[in-house]
Formats: C-alpha cells, sequence, structure tokens
C-alpha cells in the first residue's frame, strides 16, 4: 500500500506557482530580493563580461531567491509547531537567515570577482 500521491505536472506545477503566489504575498525579504534581482539581471545583461562570467553571476543572483525559499519555508513549519519562543524554534530560523546571508554574501563576492 503505497499512499504517496502520483507526480502529475500540472498539479506540481499549480501547488509551486501558489507557493510563489503565497511568498510574494506574505515576505517581504523575497520581495525585496526579487525586486534587486531585476536590476542585477539588467546589470548583467549590459555589462561587457564573458557569457562564462555572466552565467555565473546569474546562477548566484537566483541562488539567493533559493535559500530565500528555503528560508520561509523553515519558519512557515517552525510558526506552524510552535508559536512559542524556544531556543530550538529560534535556532531553525537564525541558521535560515544565516544560510540566506551567506547566499547574498556569495553573490557579492562573485561580482567582486568578476568585476576585477
Amino acid at each position: 500500500m503505497n499512499n504517496k500521491p502520483k507526480y502529475h505536472l500540472f498539479n506540481n506545477t499549480k501547488y509551486a506557482l501558489s507557493g510563489l503566489k503565497h511568498v510574494l504575498k506574505t515576505e517581504s525579504s523575497f520581495k525585496i530580493e526579487l525586486f534587486c534581482s531585476i536590476f542585477i539581471i539588467i546589470g548583467i545583461i549590459f555589462i561587457d563580461i564573458s557569457l562564462t562570467s555572466k552565467l555565473i553571476l546569474l546562477i548566484s543572483g537566483i541562488l539567493v531567491l533559493i535559500v530565500e525559499l528555503i528560508n520561509s519555508a523553515i519558519e512557515n513549519v517552525v510558526d506552524l509547531v510552535t508559536k512559542e519562543i524556544h531556543p530550538l524554534a529560534k535556532n531553525a530560523k537564525d541558521i535560515g537567515s544565516t544560510a540566506v546571508m551567506f547566499s547574498i554574501i556569495l553573490h557579492i563576492i562573485c561580482w567582486i570577482i568578476v568585476l576585477i
């Protein structure tokens, strides 16, 4: 007996878009990072660097958004489990924030290396 739901491309896409819609409504950090990424992408298009360098900047920028989404998911799960201020709940949220910070630092380092 396998109770795992079957993979369905359209349903999974619908779930993903629902998650994106929720994040855009509720997560200000993601909205700010997404807004900044518009200008970053424009900069990547117009800066005179190799295609490889452009791809490195683009991928590291997208990584920031992906890590922010994972951090938001962690925060939602923690909030589901407890509304109390618990050391483990705080640690989970703080570690997720640290992952976002590291991805942003990585993106900045990539820009510095490419521009130098």
